[in-house]
């Protein structure tokens, strides 16, 4: 299936109901799992991932502390096969978990997922306590784990490492019987994903601090607030607003409001509303989320190191392309190992509008535009929903865009398609 995509004006006026945080929404879950007083989740993500995520954890039965240590919990779970598809967090955010949980369980996915590497925090879990086995490729999935209670203390990891893994780790770490400190190797990316995980834990009154090159988390137990009706209350996905961002950046005028965006937010690509203001996007914060505006654009070099926010790169790098920026990316490390090979991905698509992208080291791109060309062309999405979403900004620009497996945008934002439609763009499928 493929959507040519057009906007007849190439003006946006209008309201958008963002989706929820997929990131936040899977913390939640996973804090929700590990919690022994019960909690709602509200505004959770609609994303395939976390319905994944969701279904699974709900589908367990959760041991008490006695139970969990008997063979019959152990045996009852035997022969256990969890299939986690494409949904990358999911797989990270389970292989710790289960390895907390008594029980043996094979952790599996979708073809892409077993050539994503997983070995190092296969790694981690297991110089904390963990019995992990691969199936089949030594560092990738399935996995075989043997959940067990797990003695956790200090572990050594390199600082530019997946987030996830960190964050992964870090939700377990209450049930570590020594607790859990990790020392970092280099400087630290992805940061902000970090800091998310840490003040949500805090929410639950579990406190991690960090110490100029580690994190240390004691001991301690989750739980929820006090109030009677408490809720936890999911914010909306500043990843998902950046493809609002590069539609309002590469229209000809532009006044969007997105709900359920909040100031200041656990979130670290909020940033988005400090990088646009380059590409001429205006940010006011409202009572119920954001207003942004088109202005002037600054028409110079656009440098940037995308470290702590890697998943706006794409967004970002289709911009510059249609605005004919010049530009020089930093902190890709991460990509290479998303629901594709992001950065040749990116690569492979931009040349078809004559942008030249050179690829200097692991982290690094330089982006030479032209001017954009006009011709039909049809974007491959490479099974990565930000590939989709990001290279639909481009019907801003050009007559007409094509988008391959439009439907990958279930992995994170649903009702994407829809949310162009309400807001004049025309999608014909074909």
């Amino acid at each position: 299936m493929k959507y040519t995509i057009s906007h007849p004006t190439k003006k946006l006026v209008g309201t958008i109901e963002l989706t929820a945080s997929k990131s936040e929404s899977n913390r939640a879950l996973i804090i929700q799992a590990l919690c022994s007083e019960k909690f709602e989740i509200k505004n959770l993500a609609t994303a395939q991932d976390t319905k994944t995520l969701n279904k699974i954890l709900s589908s367990i039965v959760t041991q008490s502390a006695t139970e969990s240590r008997s063979s019959r919990a152990e045996s009852r779970d035997e022969g256990e096969t969890i299939d986690v598809g494409a949904a990358g967090t999911t797989m990270r955010f389970l292989t710790a978990y289960f390895a907390t949980k008594i029980g043996t369980r094979t952790l599996t996915g979708s073809d892409r997922m077993k050539k994503r590497p997983i070995g190092i925090l296969v790694n981690a879990l297991r110089d904390l306590g963990a019995h992990i086995q691969y199936l089949d490729k030594e560092g990738f999935p399935p996995l075989k784990i043997t959940g067990k209670s797990l003695k956790g203390g200090e572990i050594e990891m390199d600082g530019n490492v997946s987030s996830q893994f960190i964050s992964a780790l870090l939700m377990i770490s209450p049930e570590f019987q020594n607790g859990l400190a990790i020392k970092f190797k280099g400087n630290v990316t992805s940061r902000p994903y970090i800091n998310m995980t840490l003040n949500m834990l805090e929410e639950f009154r579990v406190y991690g601090q960090w110490h100029d090159n580690y994190i240390s988390v004691s001991k301690q137990n989750y739980h929820k607030k006090s109030e009677a009706d408490y809720a936890y209350q999911v914010e909306a996905d500043w990843s998902a607003s950046s493809y609002w961002y590069a539609m309002v950046a590469l229209s000809e005028e532009a006044d969007l409001t997105i709900k359920g965006l909040k100031n200041p937010s656990l979130q670290g690509d909020a940033i988005l509303a400090d990088v646009f203001t380059f590409f001429g996007v205006k940010t006011e914060f409202i009572s119920d989320g954001i207003r942004i505006t088109k202005n002037r654009i600054k028409d110079e070099h656009f440098g940037f190191d995308f470290s702590d926010c890697p998943d706006l790169a794409q967004s970002v790098a289709v911009v510059v392309s249609a605005l004919n920026i010049p530009a020089l990316f930093n902190g890709l490390q991460t990509l290479r190992i998303k629901e594709t090979d992001r950065i040749e991905a990116l690569k492979t698509e931009l040349k078809k509008i004559g942008t030249e992208v050179e690829i200097l080291n692991e982290n690094s791109i330089k982006i030479t535009p032209t001017t954009i060309k006009q011709q039909l062309i049809t974007i491959n999405t490479y099974d990565d929903h930000r590939m989709a979403m990001a290279f639909s900004s481009l019907a801003m620009k050009m007559k007409e865009i094509t988008i391959e497996n439009p439907e990958v945008v279930k992995k994170s934002y649903p009702n994407f398609w829809n949310d162009l439609k309400s807001l004049g763009f025309v999608v014909k499928e074909s």
